[in-house]
């Protein structure tokens, strides 16, 4: 039902579908796609983010920035920031180191900062603002 709901939101009129559902037909980015998606906490670097799709570092790096409009590893990042915001809103007891290890960070100040640089907000506050039902400023995250 989403894929159906999905398909005729991109087929009206004016509607175009983001960049990363288009590149999922692309063999070798599509592969890179559903790889980060399935393991966004793995150890990924282009280098072997090719080798698991069996192309050079070359050819995916610019197929990937090609039909996604970023490189991989950019992608990456705010794929695990994507998850993180989740995790911080979802999971109370959750700390900021376990989110950070589950979206891949072995060091929460890293994460933390990589988060604040794609959020523009720290991960604590981001978890508060989630669990406050009427936070003030632009809106719920």
């Amino acid at each position: 039902m989403l894929v159906c709901t999905l398909r005729d939101w991109f087929d009206r009129p004016g509607g175009e579908p983001p960049r990363w559902w288009a590149a999922q037909r692309d063999p070798v980015v599509g592969d890179a796609l559903r790889l980060l998606h399935a393991e966004p906490a793995a150890p990924w670097t282009v280098g072997s983010l090719a080798d698991r799709t069996g192309v050079s570092r070359s050819t995916l790096a610019k197929r990937f920035a090609d039909q996604v409009g970023e490189p991989p590893l950019t992608y990456l990042t705010r794929w695990r920031m994507t998850l993180a915001a989740d995790l911080l809103t979802d999971r109370e007891a959750a700390t900021v180191a376990q989110v950070a290890r589950a979206v891949g960070y072995t060091d929460a100040f890293a994460f933390s900062a990589a988060f604040k640089r794609t959020r523009g907000m720290s991960p604590s506050v981001w978890a508060a603002r989630g669990l406050d039902p009427a936070p003030t400023g632009a809106g719920r995250p």
